[in-house]
């Protein structure tokens, strides 16, 4: 008799991406306690050494509760106890712009980047489920921040550190919470529910708790399977776009006036630009801003939209102030972007 349907579907997704590792590498997984990270904790430590791979576990203890030193040594037990070695908690500090869930996202992040950096390992698996992505669809249409953003979370990312890059893989994308709350209960495991994720003061848990289920209940089930399938049909489409921008990117700049005088640090053609269709004009245009410098984070589709009208609608206009100190003006026939 084979394992329960839930556990087997978690396997499964993680065999797959164990698949394309090298021989022996190291693998952690991102373990908050959830039910989610928990059934991908118990997942790993059943496939790594099937698949020849060594498998740790880490936690992040963000300090924003009571007692969350004694929640993080609870989840090391248990991931200890499930074989993923070596298993430990990072604590961590959380502030900075952007609101308590960006802060807490970048203070996860980071730690999580030190910890692979010092451990050598080849992949960091994340917990994120379908409802995870339909949600992050939902926030980006929300933002109108074009199609990457509603493209929502890609299954592997590449992140820089100090010693490289880290690996990022999402091995649920495909499957509900609903999949792995079973999939705990079936391996004996009890997940812990932050009440951080029924507080409606956050954003993403009044997406999860009140639109997704008015949707639901307005247009008819599977909303949630709609939105993820979306994001992947938008993620083909703007990576193709993406790459068609960087070559015309590529072409179009102009190294001469690369750290000139006046200070300005990129310079694109505009007769190239106006012959592009607006989709990778406009990326072009936002690439071009980022290598000067303007944080991506920051540099919303309000801005990229001024610069694109130096192009296509330009009658001697003034410069367009972007995010980082920047500026982007047209002159000798060149979009120049710079500090101010």
């Amino acid at each position: 008799m084979g394992p329960d349907p839930a556990v087997a579907a978690v396997r499964l997704a993680v065999r797959r991406v164990l698949a394309d590792l090298p021989a022996g590498a190291m693998t952690l997984v991102a373990c908050s306690g959830g039910a989610d990270s928990l059934a991908l904790a118990g997942a790993l430590a059943f496939e790594a050494p099937r698949a020849g791979l060594q498998a740790g576990g880490i936690t992040i203890d963000h300090g924003l509760q009571d007692g969350s030193g004694a929640r993080a040594d609870a989840v090391v037990r248990t991931l200890a106890d499930l074989g993923l070695d070596p298993a430990g908690s990072v604590a961590v500090t959380v502030d900075g712009e952007g609101g308590m869930e960006n802060a807490a996202r970048n203070a996860r992040y980071a730690a999580l980047d030190r910890a692979a950096d010092r451990l050598g390992v080849a992949a960091v698996l994340l917990g994120h489920t379908r409802d995870d992505q339909a949600e992050t669809v939902l926030l980006g249409l929300a933002r109108g921040s074009g199609a990457r953003s509603l493209a929502g979370m890609p299954p592997a990312l590449k992140r820089p550190t100090a010693r490289g890059h880290v690996l990022y893989l999402r091995p649920l994308l495909e499957l509900d919470r609903a999949t792995m709350r079973r999939a705990c209960l079936a391996m004996g495991l009890e997940p812990w529910d932050d009440p951080h994720n029924d507080d409606p003061a956050y954003t993403r848990v009044r997406v999860r708790h009140r639109a997704l289920p008015v949707l639901e209940e307005t247009i008819g089930p599977g909303v949630a399977e709609a939105l993820a399938r979306t994001a992947r049909m938008l993620r083909d489409d703007a990576d193709a776009l993406d790459g068609l921008a960087a070559r015309a990117y590529d072409e179009l700049l102009d190294d001469a006036f690369e750290h000139s005088a006046e200070g300005h640090t990129v310079a694109i053609r505009v007769d190239g630009l106006e012959e592009l269709h607006r989709a990778v004009r406009t990326r072009v245009l936002r690439m071009a801003a980022v290598k000067a410098g303007s944080p991506p984070g920051t540099l919303a589709a309000v801005h990229v939209d001024a610069v694109d009208r130096l192009v296509t609608a330009w009658h001697g206009q003034r410069q367009v102030d972007l995010p980082g100190g920047l500026r982007a003006f047209r002159r000798y026939g060149r979009l120049l972007f710079g500090p101010v």
